[in-house]
């Protein structure tokens, strides 16, 4: 019979600098502000774990109970699983000392320890624009979302975005319609992606940019995780951007998170009427940018964007479009800015009623047009 002798080799002994980022972010004490006070006293995050729980004690607002956490870290932390899990999945932990982790991000005062990765973050992701707002948007705020993302894309910027129902959603989507890149900022660990309906998305999102979290495997999203979520799509972009948000929106803390680590904040205006835009004049009124098309965001970054470089994003024209006839042409021009009935064109247009609805339908399936209730119709970005 043969013997083996197998000898444990403490974790702390062959650990490399991301593994030990990823044991002290895993203990749900260390957050971003006393990992910055540790890696100051000790140098590195390997020194931390090895440090005696007399030395942690002496640490700025440590305290003896979190000292005791991290002394006894290899007792609460499952890092070998973790490890596993990401290399299964697969994802990618990186941190903050690593290139792919976003320079913006790594300028505020409390950047996460690190982030997994699904997909593939580009160095133009670093140049981001974040685009939020309501979960429960108008066909208005949809529409505007949708146009803009499609125009930052052609210009080349990355849409930043939460992945939640309403306005994220319609800004990732609108980001891989003109085949840009979209990075979508999780409140959950990857494997219990939040919403469920948006997991056919958020595949698409990996293969055209990056699903990003803070959070471990295994975590669900919660009303802890999303301000934290905010706080990085804000922290990650150079500028937010704000379609549709109601007085206690989370699009709101994500404008003020924008607004403390000094970026830029800008608001889409809306209907003096709607609930669902007293957020975003309530920013106007404040200081806030109003933006009507992209080149109210790009004008601010001209730095970034030189115009030499920087592609032609107009409104879209319809002066002469190829595939609709002359008075299809001319019912797109009345629904310009605006929502009209179909009563309302066949007196702006003087053509026959069956005639308006024959063509409304036509351009409804040619995805020109949008039907909304009280059977109006409001005009989209052409197909791309």
């Amino acid at each position: 019979m043969e013997f083996r002798l197998v000898i444990q080799v403490p974790l702390r002994a062959i650990m490399n600098t991301r593994e030990a980022y990823l044991a002290l972010h895993l203990l749900d004490q260390v957050g971003p502000i006393r990992l910055r006070r540790l890696i100051e006293v000790f140098g590195c995050p390997q020194a931390v774990l090895k440090a005696p729980i007399q030395s942690l004690t002496r640490v700025h607002g440590l305290g003896p109970e979190t000292a005791q956490i991290i002394a006894d870290w290899e007792n609460r932390v499952d890092l070998g699983g973790e490890l596993e899990r990401i290399r299964a999945w697969p994802c990618e932990w990186i941190t903050q000392e690593d290139a792919q982790y976003p320079p913006s991000l790594r300028e505020i005062y409390d950047p996460p320890a690190g982030l997994y990765v699904r997909g593939t973050l580009h160095p133009q992701d670093h140049l981001g624009i974040a685009v939020v707002g309501s979960r429960r948007a108008s066909a208005y705020g949809l529409e505007s979302a949708r146009r803009l993302c499609i125009q930052l894309a052609r210009a080349q910027v990355t849409v930043v975005s939460g992945g939640a129902r309403g306005i994220d959603t319609v800004a990732h989507r609108g980001a891989m319609v003109a085949k840009g890149r979209t990075v979508a900022v999780l409140g959950s660990g990857l494997d219990h992606l939040y919403p469920a309906e948006n997991s056919g998305l958020f595949d698409c999102i990996a293969d055209q940019g990056a699903l990003i979290t803070p959070f471990p495997f295994g975590y669900r999203a919660s009303r802890h995780s999303f301000p934290i979520r905010n706080r990085i799509v804000a922290g990650m972009s150079l500028g937010t951007v704000v379609v549709e948000a109601g007085r206690s929106s989370g699009a709101l803390i994500t404008a003020h998170q924008a607004l403390d680590y000094g970026r830029l904040v800008f608001a889409v205006p809306g209907r003096i009427d709607a609930l669902t835009s007293r957020g975003c004049h309530a920013l106007i009124k404040q200081g806030a940018k109003l933006i009507e098309h992209c080149e109210d965001v790009l004008s601010e970054f001209e730095y970034l964007h030189p115009a030499k470089v920087l592609p032609e994003v107009t409104q879209p024209t319809i002066s002469q479009p190829a595939a609709l006839e002359p008075d299809e042409t001319q019912l797109l021009e009345k629904l310009q800015g605006q929502e009209l009935s179909v009563e309302c064109l066949i007196n702006q247009t003087g053509l026959p009623a069956s005639r308006v609805s024959t063509l409304m339908m036509g351009l409804e399936m040619k995805q020109w047009v949008r039907r909304l209730p009280g059977h109006r119709y409001q005009r989209t970005e052409p197909p791309v």
